[in-house]
């Protein structure tokens, strides 16, 4: 029977001196929890983890698009659609774009994610040239102002093609790589990082019915998948970043059983990325239905998931998040380096 191993992740300064370090970053364990289908969680030394395994699990991540993974790294939303949930219509022109851009950086963005069609659930098919004309202009613009890279968020290779050579750094694909055959070998042959995420279902359908036997280790066996397949192409695994794809096609409940053990991910040996932002379970827990009043419960979420270890933080409030990431660190640390 396949087995599982998460890690048990602490970020607490008194660190045992066997204290495995997770991923080169700031989080270390000692014990794991071993998961199996059908099976209660066990806890285990370090120690008892398969070598591989545990070479996953502590490696030190490569930079991705020149960032370090050394240190949570925030992801700015730009969306440059008429209907996204949060934001649509306020950033189409690129002279509003390239000033949204620039306030995320100047506000801690390392990363800025640029989208041309909305994955809110009930979102319909945008066609190819209606997603290019609305993302290459506005990356074509922004590209040379910022001092960041671009990711392309997109799951159309002519898409993705067109903001690469317009600028884009990344490409960020909401089907992981399932939707488009040709995207995966673009990568590839550009030699780009890129971001699989998890969706049960497309953003029309997403939210009818999701079920899953296991959710947290079903997606964990399709980013596996999903993974496996890109290295056979030839993309390394140090620039693959993985996503559990928080809200698509996932009940309330596999939302907080993905959140409360996204650890686990660290055992594909990749960075995770974690797109919570203003999310609808944010809002159903924290009793708000305006998606722009979702940010206190979105900043505590993405703190959860950063004492986790997860290195990619995809959110909308750029600010907040940098501020409560900056006092999260000191207060962890005892220290803070402001140079």
């Amino acid at each position: 029977m396949k087995m599982y191993f998460r890690p048990i992740v602490h970020c607490d300064p008194a660190r045992p001196s066997g204290a495995q370090a997770l991923a080169g970053g700031w989080g270390w364990f000692t014990h794991v929890e071993r998961l199996r289908r059908g099976a209660q969680p066990e806890i285990i030394p370090a120690s008892d983890v398969p070598a591989k395994v545990l070479s996953h699990l502590t490696a030190p991540r490569a930079d991705v698009a020149g960032l370090s993974m050394s240190t949570p790294q925030i992801m700015g939303i730009l969306n440059v659609t008429p209907d996204s949930f949060s934001d649509g219509g306020l950033f189409n022109a690129p002279a509003e774009a390239i000033a949204r851009a620039e306030d995320m950086v100047r506000q801690g963005a390392g990363i800025i994610d640029i989208g041309g069609e909305s994955t809110r659930p009930g979102a319909g098919f945008v066609p190819v040239k209606d997603e290019i004309d609305r993302t290459a202009p506005v990356i074509a613009a922004v590209a040379p102002a910022l001092k960041a890279p671009i990711s392309i968020d997109t799951r159309k290779a002519p898409v993705a093609e067109a903001a690469l050579m317009s600028g884009a750094a990344l490409i960020n694909d909401v089907s992981g790589f399932t939707f488009d055959a040709a995207l995966a070998p673009l990568a590839a042959a550009r030699g780009v990082p890129v971001c699989v995420m998890h969706a049960q279902g497309d953003p029309a359908t997403m939210q009818d019915d999701p079920s899953y036997d296991d959710v947290l280790l079903d997606v964990y066996d399709f980013l596996e998948a999903q993974v496996s397949a890109l290295t056979a192409l030839g993309l390394p695994r140090d620039q693959i970043v993985v996503d559990p794809g928080i809200g698509f096609g996932k009940t309330l409940a596999h939302n907080l059983a993905l959140l409360a053990r996204i650890s686990l991910f660290h055992a594909l040996g990749c960075p995770i990325l974690l797109g919570a932002s203003r999310k609808r379970f944010v809002g159903t827990i924290g009793a708000t239905t305006e998606p722009q009043a979702r940010m206190p419960g979105s900043v505590a979420v993405a703190l959860q998931s950063v004492a986790q270890g997860v290195q990619f933080l995809r959110v909308h409030d750029v600010a907040e998040t940098h501020q409560a990431l900056r006092l999260w660190m000191a207060a962890t640390t005892g220290e803070f380096d402001d140079s």
